[in-house]
């Protein structure tokens, strides 16, 4: 549920409202009940139960009642809406370790993070820049990217939290190469055949053949070449200043983006959109997907917005978009086994 001072536990709440998603999977949420008890107070759906569970089999799976595995880590009538605290930050860094360990022991098919604060997970200690290096910390993952997605944009990225500086010196061959496989790896799993890829370049208009840098020239460029040659259409380096319309033009399907906001700021214009009139957001779109996990794993692609915690008013969106995002690579990589195992049998019946 995420921090429990932030709008993770209030959207968590709404978006189980939907009685469709109730029919296409099996939800629990893994956090606090009292929080969650508070949080139908202020809401004023009393016709929802929180029903608090201390393992996964206890759970009902019914459409009006919200099994939450409880923690039993936060009391509400303790905790300050809205601020960052030790307190807090322990609780979001121990429902998102609660959350890997289940899907490691194959108890949960996909998990889906509400968003945590990041300054207040340090202050309690765990010192991570986000879910990402937490999940890839406890699955022993050592290649892995972070994806954005809203509608037809796919964004993925060659280096994310870290400073602008450090990106671009991040920016090597080797890891764009790796990027470009997992790009292809993850089109795939979500059912495009044949992924096209965009690159993007490093420096404006692509460098201009070594005029405004030599990374496109020394770096991007032979990654895409090697790609190329593995069997994989992956194109570039295509300016920043373009690419990403063309990919929301239909032209790619999904783009490399070489730093953080190099990827964010595109899919966040297309996918936030705030009223100036009613002062809140109509829409917080768009999911945050960690590749090359042993697990899944989506997100929200929004912070705690400690602003509007307990108001009520919380979008609840972008939390849909990432549980359909987490249903539909659940049930790809059910199908994708289930052939293997058809395809086995058919072997061992052949060899007999």
């Amino acid at each position: 549920m995420g921090d429990p001072a932030g709008i993770g536990p209030e959207i968590s709440v709404k978006a189980l409202c939907s009685q469709l998603i109730y029919k296409r999977c099996k939800p629990i949420i893994i956090g606090d009940a009292s929080v969650l008890k508070n949080v139908l107070s202020f809401l004023n759906k009393s016709e929802l139960k929180i029903h608090a569970i201390k393992s996964v089999k206890q759970a009902t799976f019914t459409y009006g009642t919200i099994d939450v595995l409880d923690m039993g880590l936060i009391k509400a009538e303790e905790l300050k809406l809205g601020e960052v605290s030790k307190e807090a930050g322990e609780a979001a860094f121990q429902y998102v370790k609660k959350t890997i360990e289940l899907a490691m022991r194959n108890e949960i098919d996909a998990t889906v993070t509400n968003p945590i604060n990041k300054a207040a997970i340090n202050l309690a200690g765990h010192h991570f820049s986000g879910h990402t290096e937490i999940y890839a910390n406890y699955t022993n993952t050592k290649k892995y990217t972070m994806m954005l997605v809203h509608e037809n944009l796919r964004v993925v990225h060659v280096s994310t939290h870290v400073s602008l500086r450090e990106a671009c010196d991040l920016v090597k061959k080797d890891r764009i190469l790796e990027v470009i496989q997992i790009a292809h790896d993850a089109c795939i799993n979500l059912g495009i055949e044949e992924p096209r890829i965009a690159v993007a370049g490093l420096n404006p208009h692509s460098g201009e053949s070594g005029l405004f840098g030599n990374e496109e020239v020394e770096e991007i460029s032979p990654a895409i070449d090697a790609a190329v040659k593995a069997g994989i259409f992956a194109e570039g380096p295509i300016p920043p200043d373009t690419v990403f319309s063309k990919a929301r033009g239909g032209m790619y399907d999904i783009v490399v983006a070489m730093y953080h906001d190099q990827g964010h700021i595109p899919l966040k214009v297309v996918g936030f959109v705030y009223d100036s009139k009613k002062q809140q957001w109509d829409a917080v779109a768009g999911v945050n997907i960690t590749l090359g996990l042993p697990i899944i794993r989506t997100s929200v692609d929004h912070g705690t917005a400690f602003d509007q915690a307990g108001r009520g008013t919380a979008n609840e969106l972008s939390l849909q978009n990432a549980i359909d995002y987490a249903i539909c690579f659940a049930n790809n990589r059910e199908q994708k086994r289930s052939k293997e195992r058809r395809k086995g049998y058919g072997e061992r019946v052949y060899r007999t």
